[in-house]
């Protein structure tokens, strides 16, 4: 194993095979030019790399609760922001980086309101979201993050109902509402992408944003080998569109120039196959209109 690659977060963990997390993790951190503190909301990053009385982190590292990463990491800034003043500071006072990372149930939901008053308050973080659709690590319970149509434990589908009958949440834009300086959305699946979007938001001064999309192996049911081809195939529909916000300005990373149907994406799936069902054909059509909407939205913006 690369031992370069794995400098900030080791092999060895417990993360499901075919799970896109350890990824974005070891790119992300990897291309810090500083030294790193992170903090992890509850969830599946953190259970799989945190099994006492093993690491898999070879950072500074603390666990916050589901719901407050955002006030966790904003604590350690400003903590090391007072402590620098000291006359033996720690770290000799270098610079260092601040980075949270937590799931959508953790984002999405739960830790909203920390995430929110932590980029109000302007704190100099990168705040990244592994987003799963879903609350993976309990039992694949709906979050705001599942898309319209899947079956979940929450929200099963059945004879009198399609699974989730709400649509995604649009964080990026309740993100981009705060007026930080640099936001992005990424994919596992294209990893140069990810990387020149994490070297932007750690040169960014003040909080950053990274929202990656990451395939759930166990409560998508899908086989583990196919992980990277589902993620690719989420921006190839139109599911999953690569883009950032910088300063407000809006830029599409990467036009689809003939993009595949939805139910291209949608089929690789299990929670989707009742979609598939001839009395559901109505509610794949409507998915396609909302991926096509939202497609064209960004576009617009992106003029």
């Amino acid at each position: 194993m690369n031992q370069e690659l794995n400098k900030n977060f080791a092999s060895g963990h417990s993360a499901c095979a075919g799970c896109g997390f350890p990824t974005i993790v070891r790119t992300i951190l990897n291309e810090s030019k500083y030294p790193v503190v992170v903090a992890n909301a509850t969830g599946c990053l953190e259970v799989t790399s945190t099994l006492y009385p093993f690491t898999a982190w070879k950072v500074p590292y603390i666990h916050s609760a589901f719901e407050n990463a955002g006030a966790t990491i904003s604590g350690i800034e400003r903590a090391y922001k007072a402590l620098k003043k000291k006359k033996n500071p720690p770290a000799g006072g270098k610079k260092i980086k601040f980075v949270a990372f937590s799931g959508d149930g953790g984002t999405f939901d739960i830790g909203l309101q920390a995430l929110s008053g932590a980029l109000e308050r302007g704190h100099d973080f990168v705040y990244v979201v592994y987003d799963n659709g879903g609350y993976m690590n309990t039992g694949n319970q709906r979050s705001s993050a599942t898309p319209y149509g899947a079956n979940t434990e929450t929200t099963p589908a059945g004879s009198k109902t399609i699974g989730k009958i709400e649509t995604r949440k649009n964080l990026m834009e309740i993100v981009n509402a705060h007026g930080i300086n640099y936001l992005a959305q990424a994919n596992v699946a294209y990893l140069p992408d990810l990387k020149m979007k994490a070297q932007k938001a750690f040169e960014t001064k003040g909080p950053s944003f990274l929202l990656v999309f990451s395939p759930c192996t166990n409560n998508w049911k899908f086989p583990t080998s196919q992980y990277v081809n589902i993620a690719k195939l989420a921006t190839e529909t139109n599911f999953w569109p690569l883009y950032e916000i910088e300063k407000g300005k809006y830029k599409i990373n990467k036009i689809i120039e003939n993009p595949k149907p939805i139910a291209e994406f949608l089929k690789t799936q299990g929670r989707f196959k009742h979609l598939f069902e001839k009395k559901n054909r109505k509610v794949l059509e409507n998915i396609q209109e909302m991926v096509d909407e939202e497609w064209n939205r960004l576009v617009n913006l992106n003029k």
